[in-house]
């Protein structure tokens, strides 16, 4: 497992692409997880299946039942200094409770309070922003009824790239 030096992605999504950097030092369970998933395919060809438009400005990807109860049928510990924060640019695992990652992760497209619960393990660089904004921009349908639901744009992640040949 690397432990060190930094990993870029490349998520080829319908709006454009959106490139991920990560610290492999400061999340390598992370990153080598999410390494492993892109080399598998596993993203390719999913929706983001959550939008957050207010209080919280993130979308939420990784499921591929769309439904947010779906992974890898794995999980993982959290990576968590405790003075995590979430500035738009931020990418972050979901989860739901201590140690419970996988692959569902989120994008912040706008500066988000949040407890620091969430590992960080990215971030996206300024044209990404600008292409998870503007599919934003479109909203969502409210269907999680926690002033979130699928975003209206497709928000589809058409594959993401692997640094490994």
């Amino acid at each position: 497992m690397a432990t060190s030096g930094t990993v870029t992605f490349t998520l080829a999504m319908t709006g454009g692409d959106v490139t991920i950097t990560g610290d492999r030092a400061k999340t390598p369970c992370t990153l080598n997880s999410f390494e492993s998933l892109a080399e598998q395919k596993y993203f390719d060809g999913t929706k983001c299946h959550r939008l957050a438009d207010s209080g919280m400005f993130m979308v939420q990807c990784g499921d591929p039942t769309g439904t947010g109860r779906g992974g890898p049928g794995y999980q993982f510990a959290d990576e968590l200094t405790g003075t995590e924060t979430y500035p738009a640019g931020t990418v972050a695992m979901a989860n739901s409770g201590p140690d419970t990652n996988g692959s569902q992760f989120f994008i912040v497209y706008g500066d988000t309070s949040l407890a620091p619960n969430y590992t960080v393990f990215g971030t996206v660089d300024a044209a990404s922003l600008k292409v998870i904004e503007k599919m934003a921009s479109e909203g969502h349908d409210d269907s999680w009824g926690d002033g979130t639901g699928k975003p209206k744009n497709a928000f589809e992640i058409k594959s993401v790239s692997s640094p490994r040949p």
